[in-house]
C-alpha cells in the first residue's frame, strides 16, 4: 500500500473525511459508527462541550472550530476559523460563514485571500453542498448532527480528498 503524509498524519494515499457540525451536546453511537471508517473528523462548530470534542478526538484525528454556543472550554481548544491543506486542497472553516451568494461578512474575501478550494461552515442546521464558480471553491455545510434545533433530520457528510480531487461525497441521514 502506498503511504504518504496527509493533513499532518501518515495515512493511505487518500484521506477519508467525516464532516459534522452543530452537535449541541449530543453525540450518539450511530454518529460514531458513521465516523469510524474515516481517517479524520472535521467539526464545523457548536460542539456543545469539551466532552463531545474529546469523544470525537478519541476516535480519529479531529479538526474543528468553535461555534456561537460553545463556551470557553471549546474556545480554548479550537479557533474561530481554521485553514489548512489536506493533500493538495486548501481548506477554510468557519462556523458562521454563510454559503455562495450569501456569505457572512468577510468570508468571501478570506476564501480569496487563502485560495481555498473547500469552504466548510455550520450554524444554519441546513445541509448544503454547493460549488461557487466565481471563487472556484466548493462549499459544504453538513447540517446538524445533534438533536437541538429546528432541523427534522440529523445529518453528517463523508467524502474523500485524493490529491486535489474532492470526491465520493455521501450524505448520511440519521433520523431525528
Amino acid at each position: 500500500m502506498v503511504k504518504t503524509k496527509l493533513c499532518g498524519y501518515t495515512s493511505p494515499a487518500l484521506t477519508r473525511i467525516g464532516l459534522l457540525s452543530d452537535t449541541h451536546h449530543y453525540l450518539d453511537e450511530a454518529t460514531l459508527g458513521y465516523l469510524r471508517p474515516c481517517d479524520e473528523i472535521w467539526h464545523g462548530g457548536d460542539f456543545g462541550d469539551a466532552a463531545i470534542a474529546a469523544a470525537l478526538a478519541a476516535l480519529k484525528p479531529l479538526r474543528g472550530v468553535y461555534g456561537n454556543i460553545d463556551g470557553q472550554d471549546i474556545r480554548r481548544l479550537y479557533p474561530e476559523e481554521l485553514h489548512f491543506t489536506c493533500e493538495e486542497v486548501v481548506v477554510y472553516m468557519k462556523h458562521i460563514g454563510g454559503y455562495p451568494g450569501k456569505y457572512a461578512p468577510g468570508v468571501k474575501d478570506r476564501i480569496r485571500q487563502l485560495g481555498a478550494q473547500l469552504f466548510i461552515s455550520g450554524h444554519s442546521h441546513i445541509l448544503k453542498i454547493m460549488y461557487d464558480e466565481a471563487l472556484a471553491c466548493l462549499h459544504m455545510n453538513p447540517g446538524a448532527a445533534g438533536k437541538q434545533g429546528w432541523h427534522k433530520v440529523r445529518t453528517l457528510v463523508r467524502f474523500t480528498i485524493d490529491g486535489r480531487d474532492i470526491k465520493d461525497c455521501e450524505v448520511i441521514e440519521m433520523g431525528r
